[in-house]
């Protein structure tokens, strides 16, 4: 499998710096503290993390799915990471997966524990097992 590489830049101190960050042939952005920490315009790790976590639970149950003869139609995943100061440390204390499918021939319960199985084992999941809490929320789109 290939190594996946990213590149990030930072310049100045934390408070008035900035920095900037590009991954695969398509991702780039710039970052800083008003936009990590106060909620400012432009991007921060933790987006980063939240999109690869989608991305990677999306991919995971779309296999988990086809693999039990139930190709999907369609996934959708959002992701909200919390970042938090745990004894003065920002710490990411929370991540929420939010995923909707479109799998004819599943049930709302029997897609749920395909979804349960894909959180825990895609590779970002296992990455994140430190995270003290990462909740799935899994239904199955109308029509």
């Amino acid at each position: 499998m290939p190594v996946s590489k990213a590149h990030a830049a930072w310049n100045g101190d934390i408070p008035s710096g900035s920095g900037t960050f590009t991954a695969g042939d398509g991702i780039s952005g710039g970052v800083t503290y008003k936009s990590r920490f106060e909620g400012g315009p432009g991007s921060n790790p933790e987006q980063l993390i939240g999109a690869a976590h989608a991305t990677c639970f999306s991919m995971a149950l779309a296999s988990t799915l086809a693999s039990a003869g139930f190709p999907a139609e369609s996934i959708e995943t959002d992701a909200s990471v919390t970042l938090r100061p745990v004894d003065g440390t920002p710490t990411i204390t929370r991540i929420e997966l939010v995923t909707r499918g479109r799998v004819p021939g599943v049930g709302e319960a029997e897609f749920r524990e395909f979804a349960a199985s894909a959180k825990a084992n895609c590779p970002v999941s296992r990455a994140l097992a430190g995270v003290p809490e990462v909740t799935l929320q899994a239904t199955l789109a109308d029509g």
